[in-house]
């Protein structure tokens, strides 16, 4: 097992790149981004679901070096300008929130959610790391990389190759080694509201 990692304690085995993905803060500032991978995460992400196959996520990217990445860098509240500027690409997912009727999508940010989840999947499988952040300025990055009304950014991406936790302030490293952890199934998945699918599978195995 790599020594970066750190696999999900499911209730049932899981794929192991659904199990082993998790959001690292920790970048090497020595690795570049290859074309064809950033293409497949692209690719990944476009070929999600999509309600009505209506398609309203766009993707602004910016790799380290590059005038995009320093105004996605710029953008980002002081806790994740601390790390994030050492990854590999920064990627803005943008929602289009006008539906193709004229009126409001109101599924558009659950695509662009399943677009980003499809990306960080095909990371994993490239043995990238991916890292979402809601903490950044919206509208300061809708004016830098001219994003047009009607679109709306959602999250910044960092991708990138993960590195060891020390190169992190100990406050960063030592979330970076903690354990993860997730409420118990018990909590989120119901048979009628408050009613644990877990309290209802005996019933089921004795019918």
């Amino acid at each position: 097992m790599p020594q970066h990692a750190k696999p999900a304690a499911t209730a049932t085995q899981i794929h192991p790149l659904l199990a082993g993905r998790w959001s690292s803060r920790s970048f090497d500032v020595e690795h570049r981004l290859a074309d064809d991978n950033l293409i497949a995460l692209l690719e990944a992400a476009r070929w999600a679901p999509s309600a009505g196959n209506s398609q309203p996520a766009r993707f602004l990217v910016g790799r380290r070096g590059d005038e995009t990445f320093a105004a996605i860098a710029a953008s980002l509240a002081d806790f994740n300008a601390a790390w994030a500027p050492d990854a590999s690409a920064l990627i803005v997912a943008v929602a289009e929130t006008t539906a193709p009727s004229g009126g409001d999508n109101h599924w558009a940010s659950y695509d662009v959610g399943q677009s980003v989840a499809h990306l960080t999947i095909e990371a994993e499988h490239r043995n990238l790391v991916t890292h979402q952040m809601g903490g950044f300025d919206a509208d300061a990055l809708a004016t830098s990389l001219g994003i047009p009304d009607g679109y709306k950014p959602l999250t910044v991406i960092a991708v990138g190759r993960r590195d060891l936790a020390h190169r992190l302030p100990d406050l960063l490293a030592e979330r970076e080694r903690a354990a993860r952890s997730r409420k118990p199934l018990a909590e989120v998945a119901f048979s009628t509201w408050g009613q644990s699918i877990a309290d209802d599978e005996p019933a089921r195995r004795a019918s």
